[in-house]
């Protein structure tokens, strides 16, 4: 696997302050992508026990709130493969830090319905993962105040709750009365 890059200190993606692990790879290729050369799965640099000793120190101080995982796309098979033994070290390292990822993947129907099934690896990533925020970024539904996604289609996953009652449990980002009545007022010239 391959990484993009990594923040030390990053507000945006995820609660608290946070370290943010970019990975190589993604099929989707979203129109209006802000990391498109992410889409490469040679791009960047090489992940190895070296990067991950780096991500597990910088996550050392009590101000990090956890780990954030995005792309690219961590859950390509042999990103999320890799990425299942990294938040298993962190969860094992810091219980109390959380696990976010980003996956243009829909969580019940790819997550849970597929991967799930398919990949010895896919049980063993989520029990380490706390939330999941699924779904294609949708350049005609973006908004630029949203909390933690690019457009209002993409949703927070308790991944804990929905294994184990095996149906996609959505939490609410705070700030869904600002966009579920949002309206594009156009007037002709």
């Amino acid at each position: 696997m391959n990484y993009a890059d990594i923040k030390e200190v990053d507000v945006q993606d995820g609660t608290g302050v946070r370290v943010a692990l970019y990975v190589s790879g993604c099929h989707f290729h979203c129109k209006g992508c802000h990391n498109r050369e992410a889409w490469d799965f040679k791009y960047g640099k090489e992940y190895n026990d070296e990067t991950e000793k780096y991500i597990l120190d910088l996550l050392a101080p009590d101000y990090i709130s956890g780990l954030s995982l995005l792309g690219g796309e961590p859950l390509e098979p042999q990103n999320q493969e890799v990425l299942a033994e990294l938040v298993r070290k962190v969860k094992e390292k810091y219980p109390n830090k959380d696990i976010w990822c980003y996956t243009g993947y829909d969580f019940e129907k790819n997550v849970l319905g597929q991967m799930y099934k398919k990949f010895d690896y896919t049980p063993k990533f989520l029990e380490n993962v706390d939330i999941i925020v699924d779904g294609e970024f949708q350049e005609d539904k973006k908004l630029v105040d949203l909390k933690f996604r690019g457009s209002t289609n993409q949703r927070k996953i308790d991944v804990k709750e929905s294994v184990k009652q095996n149906k996609m449990i959505q939490l609410k980002f705070g700030d869904e009365n600002r966009y579920e009545t949002y309206k594009v007022i156009t007037k002709d010239l």
